[in-house]
């Protein structure tokens, strides 16, 4: 996925009330761009931080920037939420991720449940249909783990409930987690920060649901899905030293 260019690189000075954060541009400019991201981008909202921002598309836009990437640990870290989905549409339109090829056709934000909707339904004639979640993941504490969600992670944790219970209906289910990083290779359920989502997952698990994880490749110019992550469980104690 390319992204928007031309780039411009500064310094984060503050990232406040979730979806807005103050960047100092090379060129001196100090900018207030909007921030893609409800989590709490724990260990990316250092001020100081070198920060890569797009101009944003569209006149009816009320802030002119939109915050894209972060350096942190000397590499990049994809902070919007909203590019898994599009990152993830183009690896199954090339049919880069092995686990979810040979179906024709990939239809996006279907009604799963009594009032969600899943990422992508995938079907193809003779194949169970595939319903297919995505989440974005950038928190890494320690290590080489990648791990979600950075907070508390409700709506997440009933996602996988009701993939569970396609599963149960017949159908397949798929939780895919994106790691926007460069630095990880393993995954883990993040237990400390929400018990009850990493039990959710290991629970949807055992009834069927399968757990993908594929890390990105990335660069001031593009992101693309790139290799597959293993999915480890860490216990809630020792996940700040993995």
């Amino acid at each position: 996925m390319r992204l928007t260019e031309p780039l411009a690189h500064g310094v984060l000075v503050s990232r406040y009330k979730r979806f807005f954060a103050d960047v100092l541009l090379d060129d001196g400019r100090e900018v207030t761009t909007h921030c893609p991201n409800p989590g709490a981008m724990l260990g990316l909202n250092t001020p100081g931080l070198g920060v890569w921002v797009s101009p944003a598309e569209g006149a009816k836009r009320k802030l002119a920037w939109t915050l894209e990437l972060v350096e942190a640990d000397g590499g990049l870290v994809g902070v919007n939420t909203l590019h898994p989905n599009r990152l993830v549409a183009e690896a199954l339109a090339a049919e880069a991720i092995p686990e979810l090829a040979g179906y024709g056709i990939h239809r996006r934000e279907v009604k799963m449940g009594a009032a969600s909707r899943v990422d992508f339904v995938l079907e193809h004639p003779g194949r169970p249909t595939c319903w297919l979640e995505v989440k974005n993941c950038h928190l890494r504490r320690a290590g080489t783990l990648a791990e979600f969600p950075d907070c508390v992670a409700a709506r997440s944790a009933r996602h996988l409930r009701e993939l569970a219970d396609r599963v149960a209906e017949g159908d397949r289910a798929v939780q895919l987690f994106v790691v926007q990083r460069t630095d990880c290779d393993r995954f883990a359920a993040c237990a400390d920060l929400d018990a009850v989502y990493a039990d959710q997952l290991l629970l949807a698990a055992s009834g069927g649901v399968e757990v993908l994880v594929y890390g990105c490749d990335i660069s001031p110019e593009e992101i693309r899905v790139a290799r597959r992550l293993p999915w480890v469980h860490v216990p809630a104690p020792a996940l700040k030293e993995n």
